[in-house]
């Protein structure tokens, strides 16, 4: 999957929000905590990466923490950042009423095209906050 991303961040136009490369990340086959972390730091470390897959589907698909909050609590603490994490999970939790993958995908049928587009939208919400957040 690593090689995969390398080809694909050649891609990502410069001029693409965090929200928009978050969203391609994730598209092209990037766990949400991957996409989130990566597109709001930039850091493409292959072992920060790996240990990250870990945490996609509520850490490794057991639906608990969603992985675009885990992202952001990463890059917040790459960042010298890590005091904001509170914030970050209050405010997601404000957005969607719950941090938990269970929660938050049960409307979908796990894995289907519905899930996979609701996690989309999630992980780009949420690499827009985990940015702003950085930015403060």
């Amino acid at each position: 999957m690593l090689k995969k991303f390398w080809r694909l961040r050649k891609k990502i136009p410069e001029s693409a929000t965090v929200a928009e490369k978050a969203g391609m990340l994730f598209a092209s086959g990037h766990n949400c905590t991957q996409a989130v972390f990566v597109a709001t730091t930039g850091e493409e470390d292959p072992r920060i990466l790996k240990m990250a897959e870990a945490f996609g589907g509520g850490i490794g698909g057991a639906k608990c923490l969603c992985g675009a909050v885990t992202g952001g609590v990463m890059a917040l603490s790459i960042k010298d950042r890590g005091h904001l994490a509170a914030r970050l999970v209050e405010e997601f939790k404000q957005n969607h009423r719950a941090t938990c993958c269970a929660a938050l995908s049960k409307s979908f049928r796990w894995n289907s095209r519905e899930h996979r587009e609701n996690c989309r939208r999630i992980t780009q919400e949420t690499a827009a906050l985990t940015a702003r957040l950085l930015q403060e």
